[in-house]
């Protein structure tokens, strides 16, 4: 394995390797969906190498790409291995994107991801867009309470495209 250096992120204790992996493009955006064995290797000789900062999110696909990144966390210790970051706020549906962040939703959505990454607990969350029509309080509130229930570990900046 190749000595990847850590960084912290924040202030809270979350340590992450300096260079990570966005896997957007695996699964949407440029171009169609990758093979999915390809992209499971990827990941793996990634985390061989010490990356260990793996970023998703629920709208890339939509959920394709969490659902990719579960199958390749699967088996002893590899979740372990990693940091694993994945965003809500975008919601596709009727063929437009909206942005949420209600408190029923940012569970809803915490609640999905889990299941699709087939993982207890994400190690950082973060609001991919904010919502303008929810007070930034609520939305930060309900992630207060996912980390209290260890649904969460880490609340993410907000958006950072």
């Amino acid at each position: 394995m190749v000595n990847v250096p850590r960084i912290k992120l924040g202030s809270q204790g979350l340590e992450v390797s300096a260079q990570g992996l966005g896997c957007m493009g695996m699964s949407a955006v440029y171009g169609p969906p990758k093979p999915e064995p390809d992209m499971i290797n990827l990941i793996h000789h990634a985390i061989e190498a010490g990356v260990t900062l793996l970023d998703t999110s629920d709208v890339y696909g939509p959920n394709t790409n969490e659902i990719l990144l579960g199958k390749a966390l699967k088996g002893p210790g590899v979740t372990e291995k990693v940091e694993l970051a994945t965003k809500f706020g975008i919601k596709y549906e009727n063929g437009n994107y909206e942005v949420y962040g209600d408190p029923a939703y940012v569970r809803a959505a915490c609640e999905a991801s889990l299941k699709r990454l087939e993982i207890d607990c994400i190690d950082l969350y973060y609001q991919h867009r904010i919502d303008t029509r929810v007070p930034i309080e609520i939305t930060m509130g309900e992630l207060k309470k996912l980390v209290e229930e260890g649904k969460i570990k880490y609340i993410g900046p907000g958006p950072v495209h």
